[in-house]
């Protein structure tokens, strides 16, 4: 069974730092394209960060380029999302994500290619 378990939420004030978890189960990161996502209140789920199935290739929506890193550690089995420089408008529950289907060197920043979800966990920015 796959499993997706998210941990390192909470609050932070604005300029801060926070690295987010994602302990998986029943799979093996290296195996899929995977990625982060957000939603804020009210607002639609957006695709923050991926990394490729096929050469491991790092992609970051416009909102978060050169403040946030996507890794993964394969003995561990866990992805990661470090966050800098965080703005009150990165507020929101956080999911992290895995594309099954989606192979080759790209990977989507759209939550409806993404098969497997974890619970999320809050980040919340103060300003």
């Amino acid at each position: 069974e796959v499993q997706l378990v998210e941990s390192g939420g909470g609050l932070v004030q604005a300029g801060g730092s926070l690295r987010l978890s994602c302990a998986a189960s029943g799979f093996t990161f290296d195996d899929y394209a995977i990625g982060w996502f957000r939603q804020a209140p009210g607002k639609e789920r957006e695709g923050v960060s991926c990394i490729s199935r096929s050469d491991r290739i790092t992609y970051y929506a416009r909102s978060v380029k050169g403040r946030f890193t996507i890794s993964s550690d394969n003995a561990r089995n866990t992805m990661y999302l470090l966050m800098n420089s965080l703005k009150p408008e990165d507020t929101a529950v956080y999911y992290c994500a895995v594309d099954v289907n989606w192979g080759g060197s790209v990977c989507s920043l759209v939550s409806e290619d993404y098969d497997y979800w974890g619970q999320g966990t809050q980040v919340t920015v103060s300003s």
